[in-house]
């Protein structure tokens, strides 16, 4: 088995969401020494954009039209990308909340990636089918001000909605979540920093 982790935070050691995804991964590795562990920082520039040429690939995909040369080469950098991801069995993503959502570079791969015959099938009929089945999700959410029990002044959450949604859609179904959303103004994050580790721990080891 692989488990790929995507990091969609750029902060490094400062960072909570990757903080958790260390512990994370720590704790997969000890009690799967069998399985592959690999990373994908989102930031290393390794993404391509989905522009011009790659958006009128994909419309070209739809209507069953030839490439041009710049289609013909975005689509080759999209299935890239794909392969990369759909060559996990299963997935940690570590996504802090930016504006109430995820980080864009996050949205960045699902738009790369979100194909006709890649993440999803279409029937003029009966819609989209999810094409990415069997697979697991671990999904780390953190945020320093919103809070699901803080009124609307704390913002709101289209993090996790979008994502798992994202998710569901492509065909993965089996997802975990680990939260920590300490508000700035509490003076001690520390119980909830340690409930969330311990969350992710007991997820990574419950994976069999």
């Amino acid at each position: 088995m692989t488990l790929l982790h995507i990091s969609a935070s750029p902060r490094g050691d400062q960072s909570e969401s990757l903080a958790l995804a260390r512990t994370f991964v720590t704790a997969y590795e000890d009690s799967h020494p069998g399985d592959r562990v690999e990373h994908w920082n989102l930031w290393d520039g390794t993404l391509p954009e989905f522009g011009p040429a790659a958006a009128h690939a994909k419309m070209a995909v739809f209507g069953g039209q030839p490439f041009d040369d710049d289609q013909a080469a975005a689509w080759r950098a999209v299935e890239a990308t794909f392969r990369r991801f759909d060559a996990a069995d299963r997935y940690l993503f570590s996504v802090p909340m930016w504006n109430h959502a995820v980080p864009y570079i996050l949205k960045q791969l699902i738009d790369v990636i979100s194909q006709p015959g890649m993440v999803f099938s279409f029937d003029p009929e009966h819609g989209y089918t999810g094409l990415l089945r069997g697979k697991q999700a671990a999904v780390i959410y953190t945020s320093a001000v919103y809070g699901p029990e803080r009124g609307p002044g704390f913002g709101s959450d289209f993090q996790a909605p979008y994502l798992e949604d994202w998710l569901r859609w492509a065909g993965i179904s089996d997802i975990e979540t680990v939260q920590f959303r300490p508000n700035l103004a509490v003076a001690d994050p520390e119980p909830g920093r340690w409930a969330a580790h311990n969350r992710a721990r007991e997820i990574a080891k419950s994976w069999d």
